[in-house]
């Protein structure tokens, strides 16, 4: 008999493992829109995402597995690797295109590292797209500036090696001189709609409670606000 791993992470799903090269998930409200958007995305020749695979005999959601790391907390990144997650998003926006339509892209909502495949220390991959929609790509470009590049912690280095960073995904993921102007605040408001999140969210698997993500979102909202001429005169 194949063993079962269950996986970590999965704060806001419960009961996710891995089968072999399979991973099962409990099904969701969401599970038709991913199944649709990784097949597009598998389709259009985008390798950086698994591949949905049906649903097995308890109602589970089947994906491929990705072999690599993923990381448990967040973290410095270095250049490269912001460069890389980057691109990857690039890709997967450019890929999504045909299925958003109306000039949108599919957004992944979530694309911390926390769900990023890493092979050789670089990222290959996205996971988990429960919360992916159609939308504007800064939605996603803001949450990788925070998650990514942005941190209140102090020992993560001032505002302005920070604002450097957001420099390096804004290269690397080819934003345009009017959409670099836009994605300090887009930020600002990826930060206001996690607030908005820990408001309302419901208890957690694991990690910190809902009260504990809102005061966190909160120091980081506020450490952004103060910083905002910094990381404007970044995207110049």
């Amino acid at each position: 008999m194949t063993p079962v791993e269950v996986l970590r992470g999965g704060r806001l799903t419960a009961g996710v493992v891995r089968i072999g090269d399979t991973v099962r998930r409990p099904a969701s409200p969401a599970s038709a829109f991913t199944a649709t958007l990784l097949a597009h995305l598998a389709a259009a020749g985008f390798d950086g995402a698994p591949r949905h695979l049906g649903r097995d005999d308890l109602g589970r959601d089947i994906l491929t597995f990705l072999p690599g790391e993923v990381p448990a907390k967040w973290r410095a990144h270095d250049d490269g690797q912001v460069a890389a997650a980057a691109a990857l998003m690039r890709r997967m926006h450019d890929a999504s295109r045909d299925l958003a339509g109306d000039g949108r892209v599919v957004c992944h909502h979530d694309p911390g590292p926390n769900n990023t495949v890493f092979r050789d220390g670089r990222p290959v991959a996205f996971i988990d797209f429960d919360f992916a929609a159609p939308g504007d790509p800064l939605e996603d470009l803001g949450y990788l500036a925070w998650s990514w590049c942005i941190s209140s912690k102090p020992e993560r280095g001032d505002a302005a090696r920070q604002a450097g960073q957001v420099r390096v995904l804004a290269d690397a993921y080819g934003l345009t001189a009017a959409r670099r102007r836009d994605l300090p605040g887009a930020v600002e408001q990826r930060l206001e709609r996690n607030e908005r999140f820990w408001e309302q969210a419901p208890a957690v698997t694991a990690g910190p409670s809902p009260a504990e993500c809102l005061a966190w979102t909160r120091r980081e909202k506020a450490f952004v606000r103060r910083f905002r001429d910094v990381f404007a005169a970044a995207m110049r």
